[in-house]
């Protein structure tokens, strides 16, 4: 159901990838980017990816962490669709959505299955970053 939900939403919007955070990320963004027929760009950890990254630093509660993709997943002007299973503070979605940027792609859309829009994330992400946000729920109050 929470796939096909994404499905619905995104088929015929003209996504070339769709990108999924590590790790439960990949666990939507994986399946859709299969139902969707294109590829898939994991964005890992430090150190997880086998071939030449790029990387983003950024901030967490008590210090920073820093995420990385192959540096040829994308190719400019690639359409990407940001995948994660929530957003709440919004760091980790912000650094994925710079680092995609910096290899040229355009960010059609973040889409997550649960928003805690009292964290601020996806605010953060729709008006500092211009992203906009898909949530299939919001928890308010957390």
């Amino acid at each position: 159901m929470t796939i096909g939900t994404f499905v619905n939403r995104y088929q015929d919007k003209g996504i070339t990838k769709v990108a999924g955070i590590e790790a439960r990320g990949f666990l939507t963004g994986a399946p859709l980017a299969f139902q969707l027929g294109v590829g898939f760009i994991p964005i890992r950890k430090k150190g997880k990816l086998p071939s030449e990254t790029v990387s983003e630093e950024y901030d967490l509660e008590y210090g920073k962490d820093v995420i990385e993709i192959h540096k040829d997943a994308v190719q400019s002007g690639d359409r990407i669709l940001l995948m994660d299973d929530l957003i709440a503070t919004g760091g980790t979605m912000i650094a994925a959505v710079k680092l995609l940027k910096k290899l040229g792609a355009q960010i059609y859309e973040a889409g997550v299955i649960i928003d805690l829009p009292d964290l601020g994330g996806s605010k953060k992400l729709q008006e500092e970053l211009k992203v906009p946000v898909f949530a299939i729920c919001e928890f308010e109050g957390h």
